[in-house]
């Protein structure tokens, strides 16, 4: 996971440290996702349509995003700090019960609401105003 990913034209690559600003159209996923990306650029498409949805970010296992429909500043911040916390959820889950696993968590601030549903090898992220 080291190298850079290219991403739109030649001069903009993600890597750790760095992440351009994305088109999602633009976006080259790894092959288990790209495989199924028809499926996925569907249900991004209708989960960004409902009411309220203000972002919506994929970020792989190790917390790097490889798909946003937010700014670069934004989904680094969201991204960095949300892998944290469901790395922390997810742990306190099995250390409450080793047979279990964190399955999907839900946030609620003043100003929004950000859904996390994380998978093996990727979390959905959402963000969305929860009074629109």
């Amino acid at each position: 996971m080291g190298a850079p990913l290219a991403m739109g034209s030649p001069d903009r690559t993600q890597t750790s440290n760095s992440f351009a600003a994305l088109d999602p159209a633009n976006v080259h996923c790894p092959r288990s996702v790209g495989s199924h990306n028809a499926e996925v650029e569907e249900t991004l498409k209708r989960i960004q349509g409902q009411k309220g949805v203000q972002g919506i970010i994929i970020v792989n296992a190790e917390g790097i995003p490889i798909k946003t429909t937010l700014d670069n500043s934004s989904t680094v911040q969201y991204a960095g700090l949300i892998h944290q916390l469901v790395m922390k959820a997810r742990s306190t889950v099995r250390d409450i019960d080793p047979q279990n696993d964190l399955t999907f968590l839900r946030v609620r601030s003043k100003k929004n609401e950000i859904m996390i549903a994380p998978d093996k090898d990727y979390f959905l992220i959402v963000i969305q105003n929860p009074s629109d």
